[in-house]
This record gives structure tokens, C-alpha cells and sequence, in this order.
């Protein structure tokens, strides 16, 4: 089977990580030279989205994961009523695990916008930190300091789970949803044999030490700038 996964940049390689307990062929593309997606307008990510979906059908893929929050939240019924091709997004695995629960959300401005998760915290910091390997323990003390003791905090972003470690030190009360592992454990999938192509519309070395920090497969790396029309 081939599989389409596309985000923003390299958080939706935390889903794909998950995703590649399921041996088959992968096609990732990050469009890291437009981040971050969280500050875009819904008709820009509609316009951003759509290149993305039509380069990964035309690799013939079976099937599009959007590993992208604010895509999911804000463009994924745009995408699933425009396209044939089977799309899955993030946030609607996460949704039906959280029934009955209680629990914030660390999330991009339009996540936020869309309303879709319940206490949502806009943390406009972190994706362009984490992109930039900066420094993100100021902001994410910020960002923590808003969420009671002992909570559920679902990782709204997909470039969130990055930081698990660092979370986790600040408050290791907290119990993390990553929606990856959620988005796993929702799909019923078949294995064959694993390929690994990652597409990024920019490359360069921070990039590539942020890749081998995430997955730890064999994978082709091309770089690839969609030409994005209004």
C-alpha cells in the first residue's frame, strides 16, 4: 500500500513515526518553507493543502493522512469533499478517544480559531522554535503554567511531541495524548514492505539533524518547492 502524509514541516513526522510500525511505502511531504500554518488564513491553507494532495496522488497513493492539526481542524472537509482519494485527518481519532474525558490543549492560533478542542491554549511559540532548533523552555513554561495539576493534555500540534521530554521534566503530573499514537491505534492497516521518501519544500542541515532525531528508518530525502498559485 502507498501512503500519502503531509504536514506543515517535520511535526508530522510523529505521526508517520506511528505510522511506520505498518510496513509499507511512504510519501511525507513537509512544506517547511511556509511555516508555520498556525498564523495562515483558512483560504491560504485551502490553497497550500490542495498542491500538497494533488503531488501526493499524483505518486498514486491509496490513501492521505493529514498529520497536520490546523489542517485537520480547519480544511480537512474541504479536502475530503474536493478530492476521490481517501483522507484521513488527525483530530477526529483524538475527538472520539477524548469522549467523556476532561483535558486542555496546547494548540496552533487557527486550532485554536476552529474551536474544535476544548480549552485550547494558543502557543504560537513552539512551532517555529522547534523548526529552528531554538530554545523553547521559556515559552513552554509560559504555556505550561496554564494547565492544572494532574491533567490530560492533548498535544494539539503534531510538532508538540517533539518536545515530550521537555514537557514531561517541567510536569511529569501531566498525562500526554499524542494524536500520532492515537491516529495508530484507530487504523487497521496492512504491512508489506517499507520505503521511506520524505519530500520538504527546503533543505538543509537543521532539517536533516531534525529528521534523524524522529524516525530512525532507511529514507530518500529530495527537496521540492511546490509552485503555489492563488
Amino acid at each position: 500500500m502507498k501512503i500519502g502524509v503531509f504536514d506543515s514541516g517535520v511535526g508530522g513526522l510523529t505521526v508517520l513515526k506511528e505510522l511506520l510500525k505498518y510496513k509499507n511505502e511512504y510519501y511525507y511531504f513537509g512544506d517547511n518553507i511556509n511555516i508555520p500554518y498556525g498564523t495562515k488564513t483558512k483560504y491560504e491553507l485551502q490553497i497550500l493543502a490542495s498542491k500538497i494532495v494533488e503531488f501526493l496522488i499524483s505518486k498514486d497513493v491509496d490513501m492521505i493522512i493529514i498529520a497536520c492539526g490546523t489542517v485537520s481542524s480547519n480544511v480537512y472537509e474541504y479536502l475530503k469533499n474536493k478530492y476521490d482519494i481517501p483522507i484521513y485527518d488527525i483530530i477526529g481519532p483524538t475527538l472520539n478517544y477524548l469522549k467523556d474525558k476532561t483535558y486542555y490543549t496546547f494548540a496552533t492560533p487557527m486550532t485554536c480559531k476552529s474551536k474544535i478542542f476544548n480549552n485550547a491554549i494558543e502557543c504560537s511559540l513552539l512551532v517555529p522554535s522547534i523548526e529552528n532548533s531554538e530554545d523553547v523552555i521559556p515559552a513552554l513554561k509560559e504555556y505550561l503554567d496554564k494547565i492544572p495539576l494532574n491533567s490530560n493534555l492533548v498535544l494539539g500540534c503534531t510538532h508538540y511531541p517533539i518536545l515530550t521530554n521537555e514537557i514531561l521534566t517541567l510536569r511529569p503530573d501531566l498525562n500526554l495524548i499524542n494524536m500520532g499514537k492515537v491516529l495508530f491505534d484507530s487504523l487497521d492497516l496492512e504491512s508489506n514492505k517499507l520505503k521511506v521518501r520524505l519530500y520538504f519544500s527546503k533543505v538543509d542541515h537543521n532539517l536533516i539533524n531534525n529528521i534523524e532525531k524522529i524516525i530512525d528508518v532507511d529514507y530518500q530525502l529530495e527537496e521540492l518547492c511546490l509552485n503555489y498559485q492563488k
